[in-house]
Protein backbone atom coordinates (compact mmCIF):
# COMPACT_ATOMS: atom_id res chain seq x y z
CA UNK A 1 0.00 0.00 0.00
CA UNK A 2 1.39 3.39 -1.02
CA UNK A 3 1.86 6.17 1.50
CA UNK A 4 0.77 8.63 -1.20
CA UNK A 5 -2.77 9.91 -0.88
CA UNK A 6 -2.48 11.50 -4.31
CA UNK A 7 0.16 12.34 -6.92
CA UNK A 8 -0.13 15.47 -9.05
CA UNK A 9 1.72 15.92 -12.34
CA UNK A 10 2.62 19.53 -13.20
CA UNK A 11 1.64 21.46 -16.29
CA UNK A 12 4.81 22.63 -18.01
CA UNK A 13 5.05 26.12 -19.52
CA UNK A 14 7.98 26.47 -21.93
CA UNK A 15 9.04 30.10 -21.76
CA UNK A 16 11.84 29.78 -24.29
CA UNK A 17 14.95 29.87 -22.13
CA UNK A 18 13.46 28.08 -19.13
CA UNK A 19 10.53 25.92 -18.13
CA UNK A 20 8.00 26.54 -15.36
CA UNK A 21 6.19 23.53 -13.93
CA UNK A 22 2.90 24.32 -12.18
CA UNK A 23 1.53 21.57 -9.95
CA UNK A 24 -1.00 23.57 -7.88
CA UNK A 25 -3.75 24.46 -8.38
CA UNK A 26 -4.75 21.26 -10.19
CA UNK A 27 -8.12 20.01 -11.41
CA UNK A 28 -8.12 17.27 -8.81
CA UNK A 29 -6.76 19.32 -5.91
CA UNK A 30 -6.50 23.05 -5.21
CA UNK A 31 -4.48 23.19 -1.96
CA UNK A 32 -2.09 21.34 0.33
CA UNK A 33 -2.30 23.06 3.69
CA UNK A 34 -2.20 26.81 2.92
CA UNK A 35 -0.25 26.22 -0.34
CA UNK A 36 -2.57 27.13 -3.22
CA UNK A 37 0.00 27.70 -5.95
CA UNK A 38 3.26 25.80 -6.52
CA UNK A 39 5.64 26.55 -9.39
CA UNK A 40 9.04 24.97 -9.92
CA UNK A 41 11.36 26.56 -12.50
CA UNK A 42 14.70 25.56 -14.00
CA UNK A 43 17.44 24.52 -13.73
CA UNK A 44 18.26 26.81 -16.64
CA UNK A 45 21.15 28.80 -18.03
CA UNK A 46 19.90 31.95 -19.77
CA UNK A 47 21.70 33.71 -22.61
CA UNK A 48 24.26 36.43 -21.96
CA UNK A 49 22.54 39.79 -21.60
CA UNK A 50 19.09 38.26 -21.09
CA UNK A 51 17.19 37.61 -17.89
CA UNK A 52 13.87 37.09 -16.19
CA UNK A 53 11.62 40.14 -16.40
CA UNK A 54 8.30 39.87 -14.62
CA UNK A 55 6.74 43.32 -14.89
CA UNK A 56 4.71 44.82 -12.01
CA UNK A 57 1.53 42.88 -11.27
CA UNK A 58 -0.92 42.78 -8.32
CA UNK A 59 -1.85 40.26 -5.64
CA UNK A 60 -4.53 40.12 -2.93
CA UNK A 61 -5.37 37.83 0.02
CA UNK A 62 -2.24 35.69 -0.28
CA UNK A 63 1.47 35.56 0.55
CA UNK A 64 4.12 34.76 -2.04
CA UNK A 65 7.17 32.71 -1.05
CA UNK A 66 10.25 32.73 -3.29
CA UNK A 67 13.03 30.19 -2.71
CA UNK A 68 16.05 29.77 -4.99
CA UNK A 69 18.48 26.88 -5.44
CA UNK A 70 20.58 28.83 -7.98
CA UNK A 71 20.64 32.36 -9.34
CA UNK A 72 19.31 35.69 -8.09
CA UNK A 73 16.13 37.77 -8.52
CA UNK A 74 15.57 41.43 -7.72
CA UNK A 75 12.24 42.00 -5.92
CA UNK A 76 10.56 45.42 -5.84
CA UNK A 77 7.09 46.22 -4.52
CA UNK A 78 4.58 49.01 -4.01
CA UNK A 79 5.30 49.37 -0.28
CA UNK A 80 8.86 50.36 -1.14
CA UNK A 81 10.65 47.05 -0.49
CA UNK A 82 13.71 46.02 -2.46
CA UNK A 83 15.65 42.78 -2.03
CA UNK A 84 17.90 40.57 -4.12
CA UNK A 85 16.81 36.99 -3.53
CA UNK A 86 19.65 34.47 -3.43
CA UNK A 87 19.91 30.82 -2.36
CA UNK A 88 19.48 30.46 1.41
CA UNK A 89 17.19 33.50 1.69
CA UNK A 90 13.41 33.21 1.76
CA UNK A 91 11.38 36.14 0.49
CA UNK A 92 7.89 36.34 1.97
CA UNK A 93 5.61 38.99 0.50
CA UNK A 94 2.23 39.25 2.21
CA UNK A 95 -0.25 40.80 -0.21
CA UNK A 96 -3.17 41.11 2.24
CA UNK A 97 -5.49 43.85 1.03
CA UNK A 98 -3.29 44.48 -2.00
CA UNK A 99 0.28 44.84 -3.25
CA UNK A 100 2.10 45.17 -6.57
CA UNK A 101 5.55 43.72 -7.26
CA UNK A 102 8.09 42.98 -9.98
CA UNK A 103 10.75 40.28 -10.28
CA UNK A 104 13.78 40.74 -12.51
CA UNK A 105 17.25 39.31 -13.00
CA UNK A 106 19.90 41.64 -11.51
CA UNK A 107 22.15 43.47 -13.98
CA UNK A 108 25.27 41.64 -12.78
CA UNK A 109 23.56 38.30 -13.42
CA UNK A 110 22.54 39.33 -16.95
CA UNK A 111 26.12 40.10 -17.93
CA UNK A 112 27.24 36.62 -16.92
CA UNK A 113 24.18 34.77 -18.26
CA UNK A 114 21.69 34.22 -15.43
CA UNK A 115 21.06 30.86 -13.77
CA UNK A 116 17.47 30.16 -12.71
CA UNK A 117 16.45 27.26 -10.49
CA UNK A 118 13.94 27.48 -7.66
CA UNK A 119 10.40 27.55 -6.32
CA UNK A 120 7.63 30.15 -6.36
CA UNK A 121 4.70 29.33 -4.09
CA UNK A 122 1.61 31.16 -2.87
CA UNK A 123 0.00 30.69 0.51
CA UNK A 124 -3.67 31.54 0.94
CA UNK A 125 -4.24 33.78 3.94
CA UNK A 126 -6.60 32.31 6.57
CA UNK A 127 -10.12 33.49 7.35
CA UNK A 128 -10.06 36.80 9.18
CA UNK A 129 -6.56 37.67 7.90
CA UNK A 130 -7.09 37.96 4.16
CA UNK A 131 -7.26 41.77 4.27
CA UNK A 132 -4.29 42.47 6.56
CA UNK A 133 -1.82 45.19 5.64
CA UNK A 134 0.73 44.23 2.99
CA UNK A 135 4.22 43.39 4.25
CA UNK A 136 7.56 42.06 3.06
CA UNK A 137 10.42 40.21 4.73
CA UNK A 138 13.67 38.60 3.56
CA UNK A 139 14.91 36.00 6.05
CA UNK A 140 18.35 34.37 5.96
CA UNK A 141 18.73 33.11 9.54
CA UNK A 142 17.01 29.78 8.89
CA UNK A 143 17.50 26.59 10.93
CA UNK A 144 19.61 23.92 9.26
CA UNK A 145 19.30 20.33 10.47
CA UNK A 146 22.18 18.04 9.49
CA UNK A 147 22.43 14.36 10.31
CA UNK A 148 25.04 12.32 8.50
CA UNK A 149 24.06 12.25 4.84
CA UNK A 150 20.93 14.42 5.22
CA UNK A 151 20.53 18.19 5.45
CA UNK A 152 17.27 20.12 5.82
CA UNK A 153 16.66 23.88 5.76
CA UNK A 154 13.47 24.90 7.57
CA UNK A 155 12.03 27.72 5.44
CA UNK A 156 8.74 28.18 7.31
CA UNK A 157 7.15 26.67 10.40
CA UNK A 158 8.50 24.06 12.81
CA UNK A 159 10.12 20.81 11.72
CA UNK A 160 12.52 18.38 13.41
CA UNK A 161 12.32 20.46 16.61
CA UNK A 162 13.46 23.70 14.94
CA UNK A 163 11.31 26.72 14.06
CA UNK A 164 12.09 29.18 11.28
CA UNK A 165 11.75 32.90 12.16
CA UNK A 166 9.75 33.46 8.97
CA UNK A 167 6.23 34.83 9.61
CA UNK A 168 3.40 32.32 9.26
CA UNK A 169 -0.22 33.48 8.96
CA UNK A 170 -1.60 29.92 9.17
CA UNK A 171 0.12 26.77 10.44
CA UNK A 172 2.68 26.13 7.70
CA UNK A 173 5.58 23.76 7.11
CA UNK A 174 8.07 24.29 4.30
CA UNK A 175 11.58 22.87 3.96
CA UNK A 176 14.30 22.05 1.46
CA UNK A 177 15.87 18.63 2.02
CA UNK A 178 19.19 17.63 0.47
CA UNK A 179 20.12 13.94 0.68
CA UNK A 180 23.54 12.63 -0.14
CA UNK A 181 23.81 9.02 -1.40
CA UNK A 182 22.42 6.79 1.34
CA UNK A 183 20.84 9.72 3.17
CA UNK A 184 17.49 9.54 4.95
CA UNK A 185 15.31 11.78 7.12
CA UNK A 186 11.98 11.27 8.93
CA UNK A 187 8.87 13.08 7.68
CA UNK A 188 6.87 13.97 10.79
CA UNK A 189 3.12 13.43 10.89
CA UNK A 190 2.07 16.59 12.77
CA UNK A 191 0.65 18.64 9.86
CA UNK A 192 -2.95 18.27 8.65
CA UNK A 193 -1.69 17.97 5.07
CA UNK A 194 1.82 17.33 3.68
CA UNK A 195 3.37 16.83 0.28
CA UNK A 196 6.85 16.31 -1.13
CA UNK A 197 8.29 17.25 -4.51
CA UNK A 198 11.47 15.74 -5.93
CA UNK A 199 13.25 18.60 -7.73
CA UNK A 200 16.56 16.84 -8.41
CA UNK A 201 18.09 13.36 -8.18
CA UNK A 202 16.32 10.23 -6.95
CA UNK A 203 14.40 9.58 -3.72
CA UNK A 204 11.66 7.44 -2.19
CA UNK A 205 9.22 7.60 0.73
CA UNK A 206 9.05 4.30 2.65
CA UNK A 207 10.23 2.50 -0.47
CA UNK A 208 7.80 4.22 -2.88
CA UNK A 209 9.75 6.11 -5.54
CA UNK A 210 9.12 9.79 -6.16
CA UNK A 211 8.77 11.02 -9.74
CA UNK A 212 10.74 14.12 -10.67
CA UNK A 213 8.62 17.31 -10.35
CA UNK A 214 5.45 15.46 -9.30
CA UNK A 215 3.79 16.53 -6.05
CA UNK A 216 3.22 13.49 -3.85
CA UNK A 217 0.55 14.23 -1.23
CA UNK A 218 1.28 12.07 1.82
CA UNK A 219 -1.31 10.25 3.87
CA UNK A 220 -1.98 12.20 7.09
CA UNK A 221 -1.14 10.98 10.56
CA UNK A 222 1.71 8.68 9.58
CA UNK A 223 5.43 9.20 10.11
CA UNK A 224 7.41 8.22 7.04
CA UNK A 225 11.05 8.14 5.97
CA UNK A 226 12.46 9.97 2.96
CA UNK A 227 15.62 8.38 1.59
CA UNK A 228 17.87 8.38 -1.45
CA UNK A 229 20.33 5.85 -2.85
CA UNK A 230 22.17 8.27 -5.15
CA UNK A 231 21.36 11.77 -3.82
CA UNK A 232 18.37 14.10 -4.08
CA UNK A 233 16.87 17.52 -3.51
CA UNK A 234 13.28 17.41 -2.18
CA UNK A 235 10.81 20.10 -1.09
CA UNK A 236 8.46 19.36 1.82
CA UNK A 237 5.37 21.55 2.19
CA UNK A 238 2.00 21.62 3.92
CA UNK A 239 0.26 22.75 7.06
CA UNK A 240 -3.27 23.30 8.30
CA UNK A 241 -6.19 22.32 6.08
CA UNK A 242 -8.49 25.22 5.20
CA UNK A 243 -12.19 24.65 5.83
CA UNK A 244 -13.30 27.59 3.66
CA UNK A 245 -12.91 27.33 -0.12
CA UNK A 246 -10.47 29.66 -1.85
CA UNK A 247 -11.00 31.04 -5.35
CA UNK A 248 -8.10 31.88 -7.66
CA UNK A 249 -8.12 34.05 -10.78
CA UNK A 250 -4.90 35.29 -12.40
CA UNK A 251 -2.80 36.69 -9.52
CA UNK A 252 -5.71 36.98 -7.11
CA UNK A 253 -6.77 34.53 -4.37
CA UNK A 254 -9.70 35.06 -2.01
CA UNK A 255 -12.52 33.32 -0.16
CA UNK A 256 -14.83 35.79 -1.95
CA UNK A 257 -15.49 35.87 -5.70
CA UNK A 258 -16.78 39.42 -5.24
CA UNK A 259 -13.44 40.46 -3.75
CA UNK A 260 -11.62 39.05 -6.78
CA UNK A 261 -13.95 40.96 -9.10
CA UNK A 262 -13.22 44.13 -7.12
CA UNK A 263 -9.48 43.49 -7.52
CA UNK A 264 -9.93 43.10 -11.28
CA UNK A 265 -11.67 46.49 -11.43
CA UNK A 266 -9.06 48.09 -9.18
CA UNK A 267 -6.17 46.88 -11.38
CA UNK A 268 -7.95 47.84 -14.59
CA UNK A 269 -8.65 51.34 -13.23
CA UNK A 270 -5.15 51.87 -11.76
CA UNK A 271 -6.24 51.89 -8.12
CA UNK A 272 -3.42 49.64 -6.87
CA UNK A 273 -0.11 51.18 -5.84
CA UNK A 274 2.89 51.57 -8.13
CA UNK A 275 6.36 50.06 -7.84
CA UNK A 276 9.19 52.62 -7.45
CA UNK A 277 11.80 52.41 -10.19
CA UNK A 278 9.57 50.60 -12.69
CA UNK A 279 8.78 53.63 -14.91
CA UNK A 280 5.10 52.83 -15.22
CA UNK A 281 5.52 49.33 -16.65
CA UNK A 282 2.88 46.75 -15.70
CA UNK A 283 1.18 43.54 -16.81
CA UNK A 284 -2.35 44.36 -18.00
CA UNK A 285 -5.39 42.47 -16.78
CA UNK A 286 -5.86 39.45 -19.07
CA UNK A 287 -8.81 39.18 -21.40
CA UNK A 288 -10.90 36.09 -20.81
CA UNK A 289 -9.64 33.19 -18.70
CA UNK A 290 -6.02 33.68 -17.58
CA UNK A 291 -3.41 30.97 -17.06
CA UNK A 292 -2.53 32.49 -13.66
CA UNK A 293 1.07 32.70 -14.89
CA UNK A 294 3.02 35.80 -13.86
CA UNK A 295 6.15 35.10 -15.90
CA UNK A 296 6.95 36.99 -19.11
Amino acid sequence: MSNFEQTLTPTTHDLGQFEVRRVLPAKTRSMVGPFIFVDQFGPAQLDLGSGMDVRPHPHINLATVTWLFEGAIDHRDSIGSFATIRPGQVNLMTAGKGIVHSERSPEAERKAGPRLYGMQTWLALPDGREEIDPAFEAVTDLPVIEDGHAKAIVIMGELWGERAPTTTHADTIYAEIILEPGGMIPLEEDADERAVMLVGGEASVDGHALTLYQLAVLQPGREMTLESRSGARVMLMGGEAFTTKRHAWWNFVSSSRERINQAKDDWREGRFGTVPGEDGEFIPLPDGAPKTVTYP
